[in-house]
């Protein structure tokens, strides 16, 4: 009788989890994960422990190990996938996948193990304000010895491959992040905040300084619109900066907080006049990719990271980071209305292969089959 053939063994860490879906990395490993599964892989996550109430072993074929880690703001991340990476290398695992440059120096002891290592390092986060002085200086250093320790370092846009290039002389393997379009969302979901189609301009995301969601208020309030500006997201801690915005008052402004029902974030998206994105740093932008596989007209700050992803204009226009070039975008919006028509009719044709999760998924499969020699 002949042996069981032998799976391939990959270990992913550092998001919060699986099937916890709240950020761009959890998504990422989601979509990954479920895929992998079913093209014969075993697929091991990492869980953040502490935000899993039941803690099953098995979910969707995908294997859970739920490690601790030191509860800090600061610390809480790296701290996980410092465990993470400490367990996985004492397992039988064929080839460990982190994402996240901040994990970089921790590719020192899968070296030391001589386990095999992808890291996706995605985003510019030394630049995030958030990150000011010691944290910045950490992020920056974290994704040189990313480059050092890790056998493949992925990037998820041609822009972040320059980067890497110029700034830490190491090549990198482009693989974008997945989108998943959808046709037609109605608008019932909608009355839930007495908003109507079209009505109502979007932002989607963290209420963070460098998504400008404060520059995009500012500009529309300047303008003469009726609509609304809906702002989607918030910070999961205390945060002045954030508090500051969501207490201005003016009835054109309306902060949903999170939004985690999918089928009211998919109505918000699809109905909106036009979706504004503010994002500055990083490479290709999950909330970017749900504006354009919802059909959305785009007004996207003018950066070579959203140049790269709206074709260079083609599936876009851009604005500068100033109140000015908003409420002047504002106004142009809304007096060439069939210009916006266009916009959402042609904004699912810019997602292109590269951003299709089974060619994104075949991508990462070859990587790991390759380093595990498989």
């Amino acid at each position: 009788m002949a042996a069981p053939e032998k799976k391939l063994k990959v270990a992913i860490m550092g998001a919060k989890g699986y099937p916890y879906v709240y950020g761009g990395y959890d998504t990422m490993i989601k979509e990954l994960g479920e895929r992998l599964v079913k093209k014969g892989v075993h697929v091991r996550v990492y869980n953040h422990r502490a935000l899993f109430k039941e803690r099953p072993r098995f979910v969707n074929g995908i294997e859970c190990i739920y490690t601790p880690a030191i509860e800090s703001k600061s610390l809480t991340q790296l701290t996980h996938t410092f465990f993470s990476m400490l367990h996985a290398c004492f397992s039988d695992v064929d080839v460990i996948f982190v994402v996240n440059s901040g994990n970089g120096p921790f590719g020192i002891i899968s070296r030391i193990f001589r386990k095999p290592t992808a890291i996706n390092v995605d985003g510019l986060e030394w630049r995030r304000p958030k990150w000011k002085g010691l944290g910045a200086k950490y992020f920056f250093w974290a994704s040189k010895m990313a480059t050092k320790f890790y056998d493949k370092i992925i990037n998820d846009s041609d822009e972040m491959r320059r980067v890497y290039l110029e700034l830490f002389k190491k090549d990198s393997l482009v693989i974008a992040y997945g989108a998943n379009p959808r046709e037609s969302v109605g608008p019932e979901p909608l009355k839930k905040w007495n908003l109507e189609s079209r009505s109502y301009f979007l932002i989607v995301g963290r209420l963070v300084p460098d998504n400008n969601a404060d520059l995009i208020i500012d500009g529309f309030l300047k303008s003469d619109s009726k609509k609304r500006l809906v702002i989607v997201g918030d910070v999961p801690f205390a945060d002045e900066w954030a508090n500051r915005l969501k207490n201005i008052r003016d009835p054109r402004l309306l902060f949903t907080g999170y939004v985690t029902d999918p089928e009211e974030l998919a109505s918000l998206y699809s109905h909106c006049y036009a979706y504004f994105h503010g994002h500055e740093y990083g490479g290709t932008n999950p909330a970017m990719l749900k504006a354009l596989g919802y059909g959305c007209a785009i007004l996207a700050l003018d950066t070579p990271f959203n140049q790269e992803m709206l074709q260079n204009g083609k599936h876009g226009w851009y604005f500068k980071k100033s109140a000015e070039s908003v409420n002047e975008t504002v106004e142009k919006a809304e007096s060439e209305a069939e210009q916006m028509d266009h916009l959402r009719n042609s904004a699912r044709s810019g997602l292109t292969q590269k951003y299709n999760w089974d060619y994104v998924t075949g991508q990462y499969l070859e990587v790991f089959k390759n380093l595990a020699k498989f």
